[in-house]
């Protein structure tokens, strides 16, 4: 078969791959819909008791109730919940007695951009020590690697943040302390994008710039390392398990270096599971960030959701549940649709 007639089967095979995608993710979502408002109706907190108080007459009480539509069957409460979500609303949250939508608007990105930058950082870093530690398996260079790494995933990373705060912000100020920014650029820049180094660059001032960059470095620091270690460890396993195959003993035998063999021949055969592990690491940035962010005073969505959990408000919890699980999902289903179309071994 020539080339002219393969090509259509290839592109009818990622247009399949691309829909069988499409389909996981929209079923999953609608899983994760099913899950989220199963948990918030077992509840035990009272949603209505949440907004008129204790203190309040039964006649006040089955009002708002009804008005909330709580007093309908479980089946369609859940309708007007989809319906609802499609129109955007995620309802009021009695914590801050804004709408929830509004509310992780403002917090999710401060999450996004400590993730995205720890990410940058950790994955850059954990594929490298991976990689040095499969060409100098059994050395003290790899010993040493992997002592770092497993210290990564062991340390409790709450303990680890009041140490970082405790000498490089207390004792040595070589950084700033908690939040985003000192309290004298917090209400002087526009929060455009909700990015606080994207909204001092378009401010045009530097000296804000440099310290949201400052006030990035411990929590990055902290989230990066143990994104780290565990990238680090499953790239050392991966290229390991690699590099007993034929291909890479062909390529000894043409004398490639072996730092050449894994970078350019081992790494681009386990990519697929160098981005699942990326993604996950990624997802479980944005869903870990309760304690760094409880921490560093970071106004990120988990610093809400545990006021939120505090305060009893039901509604902010499960719409930042529900956003968290958007991400975690959007992020491993494309994930795994770009593995599937840009792997030839999967078609």
């Amino acid at each position: 078969m020539n080339t002219a007639m393969t090509l259509p089967f290839r592109l009818k095979g990622q247009l399949m791959t691309f829909a069988q995608g499409i389909l996981t993710l929209v079923l999953t979502l609608l899983g994760l819909l099913v899950i989220t408002f199963t948990l918030s109706a077992l509840s035990p907190v009272d949603p209505v008791l949440q907004i008129v108080g204790d203190h309040a007459s039964i006649e006040t009480y089955n009002q708002v109730k009804h008005e909330l539509g709580l007093d309908l069957p479980i089946y369609m409460q859940f309708f007007h919940y989809v319906e609802a979500l499609l129109q955007g609303h995620l309802g009021t949250a009695t914590s801050t007695g804004q709408p929830v939508l509004d509310d992780l608007l403002a917090t999710f990105p401060a999450t996004l951009e400590l993730a995205t930058v720890a990410l940058l950082i950790g994955a850059s870093l954990g594929i490298l020590f991976g990689v040095l530690c499969a060409r100098f398996v059994g050395t003290p260079l790899d010993f040493i690697l992997r002592i770092l790494t497993l210290l990564g995933s062991s340390v409790p990373i709450f303990w680890l943040g009041l140490i970082l705060l405790l000498i490089f912000y207390a004792t040595l100020q070589w950084t700033a302390g908690p939040g985003r920014l000192d309290d004298i650029y917090q209400f002087t820049i526009e929060p455009i994008t909700g990015f606080a180094l994207i909204d001092t660059l378009l401010a045009g001032d530097k000296d804000a710039f440099f310290n949201a960059l400052s006030h990035l470095i411990l929590p990055v620091s902290l989230l990066a390392y143990f994104a780290l270690a565990s990238i680090t460890r499953l790239t050392r396993s991966a290229c390991l398990n690699e590099m007993n195959k034929e291909y890479v003993t062909l390529a000894r035998a043409k004398g490639i270096g072996e730092l050449r063999i894994l970078f350019y021949h081992v790494l681009p055969n386990i990519r697929g599971v160098l981005m699942t592990i990326i993604a996950l690491s990624y997802t479980g940035m944005l869903e870990g960030a309760v304690l760094t962010e409880t921490v560093f005073s970071w106004p990120g969505i988990g610093r809400y959701l545990t006021t939120a959990l505090f305060a009893g408000d039901t509604t902010a919890i499960m719409g930042g549940t529900l956003i968290i699980g958007l991400c975690f999902v959007f992020i491993n289903n494309i994930t795994d649709i770009v593995i599937r179309l840009t792997d030839p071994r999967l078609r």
